[in-house]
């Protein structure tokens, strides 16, 4: 009996912890891609009545992509719905010489429109389907684990 109730417990257990979504696990549940974060979220937290969401890096990032320099603060914030992100906070975009505040990315198919509030730029959905890494973005081959440029 008692053997019965240890691996009973040992059951639940493992189906709790097979059940935790992570950050980009809840991205997709919402449609969108997992590349809106950088590679290592430590944790998030989820209210799904409202939609509220916070995501968890160790640290500020930047990387670049394309032509765009990006960067995440430790936290980022917004409210999640159904192939939307408002009410974003903790992402910046740098353009031209000036940093702007990410506030909303809209899915319109495969399509990803970001905006800062008096414009917004389109970009394919595919762009986005793995995570950047801080420090290279998806340029990682040409640096070393320092995030430094490696001689080739």
């Amino acid at each position: 009996m008692r053997s019965s109730i240890i691996f009973l417990c040992i059951l639940v257990y493992l189906n709790v912890v097979a059940a935790e979504l992570s950050a980009y696990d809840v991205l997709e549940k919402y449609d969108l891609p997992v590349g809106l974060l950088p590679k290592g979220a430590t944790g998030y937290e989820l209210n799904e009545k409202n939609g509220h969401f916070t995501a968890y890096l160790n640290g500020t990032c930047y990387f670049s992509i394309e032509s765009y320099e990006l960067k995440y603060k430790s936290t980022i914030k917004g409210v999640i719905s159904k192939g939307k992100l408002s009410k974003l906070k903790g992402v910046s975009v740098k353009i031209e010489v000036l940093w702007l505040k990410i506030v909303e990315l809209t899915r319109d198919g495969d399509d990803l429109q970001f905006s800062v509030g008096v414009a917004s730029a389109g970009f394919s959905v595919d762009s986005f389907s793995e995570s950047p890494q801080c420090g290279c973005g998806f340029a990682c081959d040409n640096f070393n684990q320092n995030g430094d440029v490696s001689s080739l």
